[in-house]
Order: structure tokens, then sequence, then C-alpha cells
């Protein structure tokens, strides 16, 4: 589900990176890995465990970041002999073909959980010597992997779905700016053209379960002449394509374990009495216009993240995201609960082994369901403590967030402290109408807001004054006279 991941760039040596390293203590990240794991990482990148399949005759491509190395997915698009529908083939990284259970490695991937991303860097889930180097996905090197085949009918329903272990071999390593700019010229090659055919089917599916994926900016920091800017990256449509293909992918997973009666999902309850409500008085803050008659997924849909207002409403729409976790089933009982709301419908995490302990786990599930064999007992051993792990990573990489957009927010404005801004109240306490929080025109800041005496006008224009800005100590303040 969607992050504020933060960059710096022309950033180097400064005051705000000490800052971020100290974070990095105070929090208690995960420094180095230990000597044992590392050896076991690079034995295990010389001789990993290939499987006996061979499908490296299928031009693979990859979709992520310029920067990314650490690639978990590689895919391609067909239609189908049969001249309606589609075949995707959606291959995944396999982790399990480098970490034995039990081991060093594999122990250090189980304390730390998930990769965790701050404004400057990321720590990862495994070395990165299998990580960006000999298990991901890299263009013209043969990996093994775990290689979905979903078929699907003419309007992107899925018909048909397994998963084994195969080689596979990626020919390209795209980005988002790069494909967008082939699909929309015309000069994409069928795979990568029709990724906008399914993409779009998918995401016309979406809407009609009521599922709703958020397509939140991207914060970014530049420094220029000594100064820092925040702005935000409004994503693509070929984000949004992309994301199908990983959604369709978790939804596949979940039936397959659901069927097999045995499985991990990723599992969302509806948002809280309420929620809902404070979300409409931000759209009516925001100046968004949203009608009583319009369903929450339906107005979503409808946003430009590429305007500010509607990007810090996006934003804004994160808490209804707030709650999930992972649901365990076994003996062929139903899970409750078992469906993810966001996604309407079962759905688990299996496309980011790199990066997130639990897909591993949930890709070995599935393929022994796949097959119609037993569950490894190395994965049901570790089945009971995964949902606690799980949450304990998420609430480190949540406060990693937390911390770090008070930190670069404070930096930003640290000079700046008595200056007024424009800005607009997004939200009032409603116990103390005098607290609330303000949205600045520029830079792109949320932050907290006291009146010094009237109640703040919500979703009026006030002239904000930066009280405090304090990195590494406190978050940004700004009162109204």
């Amino acid at each position: 589900m969607p992050r504020r991941h933060m960059h710096i760039t022309g950033a180097e040596g400064t005051a705000l990176r000490a800052a971020l390293r100290d974070l990095r203590t105070k929090l208690g990240v995960p420094a180095a890995f230990p000597v044992a794991a590392l050896a076991e990482a690079e034995s295990a990148a010389r001789a990993p465990r290939l499987p006996a399949e061979d499908a490296t005759e299928i031009p693979f491509f990859t979709i992520d970041p310029p920067v990314s190395v650490d690639l978990d997915q590689a895919m391609h698009l067909a239609r189908r002999l049969s001249g309606s529908g589609f075949r995707v083939h959606y291959a995944i990284a396999d982790v399990a073909a480098f970490v034995t259970p039990g081991s060093a490695l594999d122990a250090e991937a189980h304390r730390r959980v998930t990769t965790l991303y701050f404004p400057d860097g990321k720590v990862p889930l495994h070395p990165p010597v299998l990580s960006e180097g000999a298990a991901s996905l890299l263009p013209d090197q043969t990996r093994p992997a775990l290689l979905w085949r979903i078929d699907l009918d003419s309007e992107g329903r899925v018909e048909k779905a397994d998963v084994r272990r195969a080689l596979v071999r990626s020919r390209a390593k795209l980005d988002y700016d790069a494909v967008q700019k082939a699909i929309d010229t015309g000069t994409a090659e069928e795979p990568l053209a029709l990724l906008r055919d399914v993409g779009r089917l998918r995401e016309e599916l979406e809407a009609e379960r009521g599922g709703v994926s958020l397509n939140v900016p991207e914060q970014e920091i530049t420094e220029r002449e000594g100064r820092f800017f925040l702005g935000y990256r409004a994503p693509l449509p070929a984000d949004g394509w992309n994301a199908q293909i990983s959604l369709m992918t978790g939804m596949a997973a979940a039936d397959l374990m659901l069927a097999a009666g045995t499985g991990v999902l990723r599992t969302l309850p509806l948002a809280p009495d309420g929620a809902v409500g404070r979300l409409r008085r931000t759209a009516a803050a925001l100046r968004i216009d949203w009608p009583h008659h319009v369903p929450y997924a339906e107005l979503v849909r409808s946003l430009d993240p590429r305007q500010p207002a509607q990007a810090a409403f996006l934003q804004e729409c994160t808490a209804l995201l707030r709650g999930a976790g992972y649901t365990l089933f076994t003996g062929g009982e139903t899970p409750t609960p078992a469906v993810h709301a966001a996604v309407a419908a079962p759905y688990a995490h299996c496309t980011a082994p790199l990066r997130r302990l639990v897909d591993r786990y949930a890709s070995e599930l599935c393929v022994a369901a796949a097959a119609g064999k037993a569950v490894p007992e190395w994965v049901l051993t570790a089945l009971p403590g995964l949902p606690e792990e799980m949450a304990g990573g998420a609430r480190l990489a949540n406060a990693a967030e937390r911390a770090c957009v008070d930190l670069v927010e404070a930096a930003l404005l640290k000079d700046h402290v008595g200056e007024t801004f424009d800005a607009t109240v997004i939200d009032v306490d409603e116990q103390e109408p005098r607290t609330g929080t303000v949205h600045l025109e520029e830079p792109a800041v949320v932050g907290r807001v006291e009146s010094a005496a009237a109640p703040l006008p919500l979703g009026g224009h006030v002239r904000a004054r930066l009280r405090q800005a304090d990195p590494g100590r406190a978050s940004v303040l700004f009162t109204t006279d």
C-alpha cells in the first residue's frame, strides 16, 4: 500500500544527513549485517539452489525507478493464442533459493523483517550482494524465480493462475517515465503496450468491486544554493498499470492459499466510524467537490495528484489504510478477516520478497498449493510468528516515516522561524477548535497549527506564522493571530 517515500538530491555532507544518521541510531534501526550472515549471503550468491525448469526464452522486462537495483518483479504480457484475452507471465525473485531456513542469514531477515526507507537511502532486508545482486532480476542475468502464469479473459478477469519455480532472464530494465512515453507515443512493442490494456481493464474491475488504489504523490526534497525545497512527484498512469499486475497476482495468491486451506493473507478492516466523515471535512477544507451520493472510492479515482490540493487530500486518505495486518489460517478454516478493504477482495503479499519477509513464505505456500504438494515444514514452523514479526517491522517503518517527515520539514523551515506563509486549514480538533492542521502552499508542508484567540476556520485561508522548526527535536508548529 502507498507510503510517503522521500528522496534527497544535492544534499551530501549537510547537517540534514547527519541528523538522519542520528535518527537511525535513536530508532534502533539495524546497522551492518552480522559477519556470519554476510558470509552465507556471499556463498549463496555463488551457488544458489536452481530450479530444473528453464523459462529464459520469455523476454521479461522490469519497471522500477531508475536508481532501483533491488528488482523483485519482471513481467511479460501477450495475447492468448485463442485470440481472446491475455496471458501474463510474472516472475518474482526467489529468495528461498539463497536463504537456508534456520541459518544466520535467515535469522537476520527475521530480525529486520522489512526494508526501511529513509530520504537519504535504505536499510535493506537482505545483504546487497543478494538484494541488489544475485537474487535481483537484473537485465541480462539468469535468475531463479517464482514464475506466475495468469490467463485473463477479454475483460481482464482471471481465468486460471498457477506458479512454479523456473529460471528467467530479463531483457530490459525500464523506468516509469520511459514506459509512459513509449506507450503514449505508440513506440512500445506489444508486450509493453499491453500493460496499458491490461492495466486499464484491471482498474475497471477494481472500480466494479469497490476497491481503490491511492495515487499518493511522492515527496521529493532537493537542495539548491544551500536551501532545501520540497515538492511532490505525481504518479503516472503507468505506475498504476504496473501496480495492477502486482495486485492481481496478490489476489491470485490469496485464492490459491484459500483453496488449499493454509496461508497468510494481507487484510484490512473497513474504515472506523467517523474516518470518512473526517475526510469529507478535509475535502471541503481543500475545496474538493465531493457530492454526498459519490462513494469514497469513486471520488479518489477522480482526483489528479498533480494538483496540490488534491495531492494533499490523497495524503490524508492514507488514514483509511491504517489497521492492516496479516491473517493466518490452517486446516481449511475460513479466516477472519479474509478481505482487504482497499482491494475489496482476499489479497496476499507475495510480490516483493527482496524487501518484505512475509512474501517469501506466501510464495512457498502458493507453490505448494499450485503443485498439490505438502507445505514445507520450515514454512509451517515460521507461520505462527509472522504476523507479530511483520507488525513489529511495520511499527518501526511507520515510526521512521513519521520521524523523517518531521525532520525534513523542520530542516526545510529552520531558517524561516518567525516568517508567515499562505496556508489552508485542512483539519480542526473537535475538542479544541483552536488547534488543527494547515497545508502550506509553498513549500509542500503539512503541519500543526495553534490559534492565539479565535477558533480555526476549517477550509479557510490563513497566514500561518512559523513558531517552531527544530530538526531532530520537534515537528514544525505554526500559529495564527
